[in-house]
């Protein structure tokens, strides 16, 4: 497979459309408890404070209880019925892709950051969830710490390696069933050595390839795994408002949208933002993180 045919398999995975994945099964969605997991670092500790200030308490994040025989719950668009704007709420995530074999190409000069999406989303002041590869936190630890430090922000798992949950999944190499939390909780690792402290019990799969297997498997994990139902189309695109466009068509009350934090192979993605963000704002919308939207799911 050719490198462009590569990386296409890994972004478009990320935000790809049901069709190419491993399918996904039915059940009823769990309750939302304030219990957090282990696997992150302690919620007490302020996720702004400033460098000998005192820390300011918050509270843990919210989660879902276990699915049957024990499963990993999994947390899908919580639609609002109200008819006030405070029922407009919508979550953008970002995905921050690098799998655990491109070292290479990011020495190489590629770059899968995006530093001028994140200061645009501050400047705008939109609050919203990094889903974050443990490979990406280690390759951009000073960019991984300060998302991870500023209120603006929370990151949540994406998995160390970036390989696939299920197959098949849009040419993705596949995690070791053996192997999936203990990848899970290596990205965890990787985003604590990198100074991060607004991190979430949260967990996408790569591609949003799962099934029964892998949900039992990150089990152990303890965390809360995370879908959408908005796909932003940004990955490889080269038309900001195509783009805008369709997340705009896209977005209903409670969406989670999926976008990319990938410079070299969503290079438009900033453009997208600069177009969605006032739009969804004249219609009465307001921007929250996932664990916000989980926690109103039930309000």
């Amino acid at each position: 497979m050719s490198t462009l045919a590569v990386l296409g398999a890994v972004l478009v995975g990320c935000g790809g459309g049901a069709a190419d994945t491993a399918a996904a099964p039915d059940r009823p969605s769990a309750s939302p408890s304030s219990s957090s997991s282990g696997a992150s670092p302690s919620p007490s500790a302020s996720a702004g404070a400033a460098p000998g200030q005192p820390a300011v308490a918050r509270k843990a994040p919210p989660t879902m209880a276990p699915g049957p025989g024990g499963l990993t719950p999994v947390f899908e668009r919580a639609p609002r019925t109200g008819g006030d704007s405070t029922d407009k709420v919508v979550a953008l995530t970002f995905d921050a892709d690098m799998t655990a074999d491109q070292g290479p190409r990011a020495a190489g000069g590629e770059r899968f950051d995006n530093p001028q999406l994140i200061e645009t989303l501050r400047r705008l002041k939109v609050d919203s969830t990094v889903f974050m590869t443990g490979r990406w936190a280690e390759e951009y630890p000073d960019q991984a710490r300060s998302i991870g430090t500023d209120p603006r922000f929370e990151i949540a798992n994406h998995s160390y390696s970036h390989y696939a949950f299920a197959a098949p999944c849009y040419g993705l190499p596949t995690v070791a069933k053996q192997d999936m939390a203990a990848d899970v909780k290596r990205a965890f690792v990787a985003f604590r050595k990198a100074g991060a402290r607004n991190v979430v019990p949260y967990f996408r799969f790569p591609g949003g390839c799962y099934d029964d297997r892998a949900l039992r498997a990150l089990a152990p994990a303890k965390v809360t795994a995370v879908q959408w139902d908005v796909v932003s189309g940004d990955a490889f695109a080269k038309d900001g408002d195509a783009v805008a466009e369709q997340v705009l068509d896209g977005v209903r009350p409670g969406s989670l949208v999926v976008m990319h934090c990938t410079r070299s192979a969503a290079p438009v993605t900033e453009q997208a933002i600069r177009r969605i963000v006032p739009a969804l704002r004249a219609k009465g919308y307001r921007f929250v993180k996932v664990s916000e939207l989980m926690a109103e799911r039930e309000s």
